[in-house]
């Protein structure tokens, strides 16, 4: 038996804003708020197999580079499509030092966490 990815925890200053931001990239839905936390994740609850994300709030400033980051595909349009809906959704471009030739595009969420709008991965076999 393994262990699956349950939860992401991204530390920010604004958990409403944020939670605003990643429901409308991801399609998610607020499942529980507690204390000054927000957890978001599919429309269909818990235990699916995709990870929640709590957004909890710290007000200290942040230190260097996080060490994790978000990559995210369109489900439903062409990358540059879902580029123009995300950039409206309030994302920004990140210079992380790339050359303008990567597939990706780095973008940052409200608060500057980075992350990455891949191109439409095709499902394995």
């Amino acid at each position: 038996m393994a262990c699956r990815i349950s939860e992401l925890v991204l530390e920010c200053h604004d958990p409403e804003r944020l939670a605003r931001f990643w429901c409308e990239v991801l399609d998610f839905v607020v499942l529980d708020r507690e204390d000054d936390d927000i957890e978001i994740g599919p429309r269909e609850g818990f235990g699916g197999p995709q990870a929640t994300i709590i957004l909890s709030r710290n007000d200290e400033p942040r230190n260097g580079k996080p060490r994790l980051h978000i990559d995210v595909n369109a489900t439903d349009r062409d990358q540059d499509a879902e580029l123009e809906r995300l950039l409206a959704a309030g994302a920004e471009p990140a210079d992380v030092g790339q050359t303008g030739e990567e597939p990706w595009h780095v973008l940052a969420d409200p608060e500057g966490n980075e992350f990455c709008l891949l191109k439409a991965r095709i499902a394995p076999l």
